[in-house]
């Protein structure tokens, strides 16, 4: 299997940065090319950065609440960009208030992000959900 690159920042007016970090420190230990946007990045960036990387997934994140604000219509750009099949990841303390974390989930699995990860998510977990996300998207020769 060919180094895959995936794409890290976090999105809209969010300046909170020490998860995503470890995230991506976590990435390339594992063995993944990183492009790390850092903080306040706006959603264009993100498919920027990934069509100049040809990027196999993005992750975004946000632990400010306003991410469902700052994640709509993030789908809808990668199409527009020709990203449809790009792997969307999303996660953090994503909606003000306190909600079902099923419920949650919903509203960006809806929004067309393939996983969300609840606040507190291991590490550990994403990485086996990219190993099985971009495993099979190699098995059945589906593009980024």
């Amino acid at each position: 299997m060919t180094q895959k690159t995936i794409v890290t920042g976090v999105i809209g007016s969010d300046t909170h940065i020490v998860g995503n970090r470890i995230l991506s420190m976590a990435l390339e230990k594992a063995g993944y090319k990183l492009v790390s946007l850092g903080a306040l990045t706006p959603a264009a960036d993100f498919i920027r950065a990934a069509i100049e990387t040809n990027a196999d997934a993005i992750l975004v994140s946000s632990l400010y609440g306003q991410g469902e604000l700052d994640c709509r219509g993030f789908r809808d750009l990668c199409v527009e960009a020709g990203l449809e099949n790009m792997l969307l990841y999303v996660g953090g303390n994503l909606v003000v208030g306190k909600h079902p974390w099923e419920q949650v989930e919903k509203i960006f699995l809806d929004m067309g992000f393939d996983r969300a990860a609840a606040p507190g998510t291991r590490v550990e977990a994403v990485l086996e959900w990219l190993a099985q996300d971009l495993g099979e998207r190699e098995r059945i020769g589906k593009p980024a």
